[in-house]
């Protein structure tokens, strides 16, 4: 390992001290961040991003639409796609503006994907958006923007799976061969062979300077860095970004995903689905706002506000965040079901977002008969019912979130019953967030009862405020 001297701080390169790290809570109160997956990859704009990859695997759809498309991948590459990969219409503002509107606080977007290409200005490689493509510093330019609209700045870094991303174009004639696109198509190696000392000192100065460089607030890696290989690099990496971070006076966050460092050192994130109950720990999902793709793809499938809304009531009920991604088209444009979707999620937390900002968990993250599936890659289209209630609190309230409108003009919390033994304080008052109205409500045995005129005129998820 080449040897760079960390930054004085608290923290040694070893996991024993790194357990000492502690969640800031500005992420514990921000809820709701963006991911973007903003690439190469949305040139072709088919598959998904993965296509660098399965362009190159034969016998998969993006080989052969590329094929069918482009002609052979000796002739026409991934790396001819950069070129027209040019982000003419790219305004960090206005991202930066819809992401504020959507009602998020963080913004993480994809430094380097598993491609290999970086979205910033690197140091170590002529593959980057300020010397090709774009020609333009992707990230710099929305790192202003982000904070001057006051959102929290993060990235994201894929780089380890580029150590075998590009492998199966070394099975037959392509330009993945070609040793004049070694620096971009490299190592392409198999994947049950461990990254060489090269490979992670390259991983290694490339991170730390995009963390010297942009400061991020939060960095969220991919699964790949649970190799054993990665371990002393990860070790490092986390005492060096750490002790920045204590130097600028700022908390950060990194996210990992299964069990590549120990829970206490980081925050732990599972993609595309969620925990079973309330976890102690923080942690954050992560998913897309569209079902195929999380880079852009045409003709992809968009998922429907409010179920991206129950999602996030959801996870933030078990004491986590969500992190939503979007994919721009390749011009720098933001699909427009994108937007129409993140806007109404911003119009739903303008009105209720006191019930998800700056909240904890409560002592049941919930009731009713939708609990969801729990483990990655679980996700699917759930529908609440007028019987489903989350909970979460701030300070002495108590927000109780009806997920669906209910068929009467009456529903029933049962957890709040005075047999249930869980809310043992006297209720005072009980308030319909969206129309700061007071509601009727009776406390009974098995639940508390309430009553409200106009349910038929309510935005759902509602949420009713609950003062004792």
């Amino acid at each position: 390992m080449k040897n760079i001297n960390l930054p004085e701080g608290p923290f040694k390169p070893e996991w024993e001290s790194l357990k000492n790290y502690k969640i800031p809570e500005w992420y514990k109160d921000a809820k709701f961040g963006i991911f973007i997956h903003f690439g190469v990859y949305s040139v072709p704009a088919f598959g998904n991003e993965w296509y660098s990859r399965n362009m190159y695997v034969q016998g998969t759809p993006e080989y052969e639409h590329h094929l069918k498309t482009y002609g052979t991948q000796k002739v026409l590459g991934y790396k001819d796609f950069i070129p027209l990969f040019k982000a003419e219409k790219f305004d960090p503002y206005s991202w930066a503006d819809l992401f504020r509107k959507a009602g998020a606080k963080y913004v993480v977007p994809v430094a380097e994907h598993h491609d290999g290409f970086a979205m910033y200005d690197c140091s170590f490689t002529r593959w980057c958006a300020t010397k090709i493509g774009p020609k333009r510093d992707i990230i710099g330019e929305l790192a202003k923007a982000v904070r001057e609209n006051f959102l929290t700045f993060g990235v994201s870094y894929h780089r380890a799976e580029h150590w075998w991303f590009f492998n199966e174009g070394m099975k037959f004639d392509s330009d993945v061969r070609d040793k004049e696109y070694f620096d971009l198509y490299g190592p392409a190696q198999p994947e049950t062979m461990q990254p060489t000392e090269d490979f992670l000192n390259d991983w290694y100065l490339r991170l730390t300077e995009i963390v010297d460089k942009y400061q991020p607030q939060l960095i969220y890696f991919d699964w790949w860095i649970e190799q054993p290989a990665f371990e002393p690099y990860l070790k490092k990496f986390f005492a060096y970004y750490y002790n920045r971070a204590c130097n600028w006076e700022r908390g950060v966050v990194i996210n990992y995903k299964l069990n590549a460092v120990p829970r206490e050192c980081a925050v732990f994130d599972m993609e595309r689905g969620k925990l079973s109950d309330i976890d102690p720990v923080y942690w954050q999902t992560d998913t897309s706002i569209s079902r195929l793709s999380w880079g852009y793809i045409e003709k992809d499938v968009y998922k429907p506000a409010k179920e991206l809304i129950w999602e996030l009531i959801d996870v933030v009920s078990r004491n986590g965040n969500l992190l939503l991604n979007v994919g721009p088209k390749a011009d720098g444009t933001i699909p427009e079901e994108a937007e129409k979707t993140l806007l109404e999620i911003g119009n739903w937390l303008l009105i209720n977002g006191e019930a998800i900002y700056g909240t904890r968990p409560w002592r049941i993250y919930g009731e009713g008969p939708t609990r969801g599936e729990a483990g990655s890659f679980s996700e699917k289209p759930t529908t609440y019912t007028s019987k489903d209630f989350r909970f979460t609190t701030k300070k002495d309230v108590l927000y109780v979130i009806l997920m669906e409108k209910p068929e009467g003009d009456e529903i029933v919390i049962k957890s709040l019953g005075k047999n249930f033994h869980v809310f043992n304080r006297e209720i005072v008052r009980i308030e319909l967030l969206e129309k700061k109205a007071e509601a009727k409500f009776s406390r009974e045995d098995d639940g508390v009862r309430i009553k409200i005129p106009e349910f038929d005129k309510i935005k759902y998820p509602a949420v009713f405020k609950i003062f004792s």
